[in-house]
């Protein structure tokens, strides 16, 4: 063992006197990885370790007041912990560390705490950024729902990783619309070409189903208060495919069995049995609470 050490401690004395740079250094991908976070603790851990110490120049965690382990679990792996406290207005979390932080590298990733990049994401997205002239990336996601990756349902994809200083995400003024302060609905607008990275990122939630129905009535407010402070919403050219559709159907009843369809048959959740059936009908809840917060307020 102790020869073993020897030999190694002398190779790499050999690589430094002469300027050689190890395989990890060169494959180190010049990007930032931001993770939103607040009492994370049971998906952060998973999160970072796959993430890696030697694959983006710089992880940062921030953190929205944590009450758990999420700050220590973060400080523990060598990331960056950065404090936010939101006012209830624009910006919220992410545009605020892009406006207010100097990032140092090319590209910034935005990472949530319950999405764990994957060796095939990983090899991908350095082979891509090598070469690429485009100044942003629709990334996709795996989706786990009772325990077990899903292969049905409509499909998970974000615009979460662009150049530093190509664009930020939309800009909605809002008045404590909701308890959420951070981005989740509103999307980068990117000054440039976009492209499409194809290998997933696995998204898992290890808190729970109590959680996942907790955070989407949040998301249902935010969503109602949106539709009713814009009553003169207009279909924007910045808008994806999906956001112009949600808000032609969002003041109609319709949009309830629309999502439906469209989950569980149309993208083939029949596929996961019943699992696949409880998804898309949890999901279709989610529109259901947004259709009734528009018409409760409404009521006089």
């Amino acid at each position: 063992m102790e020869s073993n050490l020897t030999l190694e401690k002398e190779v790499a004395e050999v690589r430094k006197r002469k300027g050689v740079v190890n395989h990890i250094e060169l494959n180190q991908l010049d990007l930032t990885i931001a993770i939103p976070a607040k009492n994370e603790e049971l998906n952060l851990p998973k999160c970072l370790a796959a993430i890696g110490k030697e694959f983006a120049t710089k992880v940062v965690v921030l953190d929205s007041g944590s009450t758990d382990r999420t700050k220590e679990i973060a400080a523990d792996f060598g990331a960056e912990v950065i404090e936010f406290v939101w006012n209830g207005k624009f910006p919220k979390k992410r545009n605020w560390y892009l406006r207010n932080h100097n990032l140092k590298t090319k590209w910034v990733l935005f990472l949530d705490a319950d999405e764990y990049l994957t060796d095939k994401f990983k090899h991908e997205l350095t082979s891509t950024l090598a070469v690429t002239d485009k100044q942003g990336f629709w990334l996709n996601y795996t989706v786990y729902f009772l325990g077990k990756e899903l292969k049905g349902g409509y499909p998970l994809r974000k615009l979460a990783l662009f150049q530093v200083n190509s664009g930020e995400y939309e800009h909605i003024d809002e008045e404590n619309w909701s308890k959420l302060d951070m981005e989740v609905h509103e999307h980068p607008i990117i000054k440039g070409e976009v492209g499409i990275i194809k290998s997933k990122i696995d998204h898992q939630d290890f808190r729970g189903t109590s959680n996942f129905m907790t955070k989407h009535n949040e998301y249902a407010s935010w969503e109602a208060a949106r539709f009713l402070k814009s009553s003169k919403l207009k279909p924007s050219e910045n808008w994806t495919i999906k956001q112009k559709i949600k808000y032609r159907l969002m003041n109609s009843v319709f949009i309830i069995p629309a999502f439906f369809f469209g989950s569980y048959i149309l993208y083939r959740g029949f596929r996961d049995g019943a699992r696949g059936f409880a998804h898309a009908v949890l999901r279709m809840s989610y529109y259901t609470q947004i259709y009734c917060k528009i018409q409760e307020s409404r009521t006089p």
